[in-house]
């Protein structure tokens, strides 16, 4: 799929690979935080040693900044975006809409949601963008 990025999400990336060497296949915008998908390897090249990489992004652009490792397979991308969480399996089901069906241990499933759903609803969004999947739905 392609994606489509806005001029902030442009700047905002090239930033980011500048200062963590790291490649960065999107970037999800909001008032509060930045969402980028990293390259499949390239997190701890990201992160840097201590998290000072990914800090120092963070004081350049004023917000919070999340990190979401891109993978090979649906199922595979949709465990990574729900992060730390402790995916243990994902289903696609591909009726009138594509949803992925994620069973999360009962212990981790606040986790996959996050605060307000930020978690999901972020997952949502990059697995919309990349892999034309409609909804995610915790099991």
């Amino acid at each position: 799929m392609k994606v489509t990025l806005s001029d902030t999400a442009r700047r905002f990336i090239a930033l980011f690979e500048e200062e963590t060497e790291a490649t960065a296949h999107d970037c999800l915008v909001f008032e509060d935080r930045v969402v980028f998908l990293v390259a499949a390897g390239d997190m701890a090249t990201a992160i840097g040693p201590g998290g000072r990489t990914v800090q120092s992004v963070e004081r350049q652009l004023g917000r919070s900044v999340e990190l979401v490792e891109d993978a090979d397979t649906p199922e595979a991308f949709v465990a990574s975006a729900l992060a730390p969480a402790a995916v243990r399996h994902v289903t696609l089901s591909r009726q009138n809409d594509t949803v992925a069906y994620v069973e999360v241990a009962e212990a981790d499933r606040g986790v996959a949601i996050g605060a307000s759903g930020k978690t999901i609803d972020t997952a949502r969004e990059l697995a919309r963008r990349h892999y034309d999947i409609d909804d995610i739905q915790l099991t």
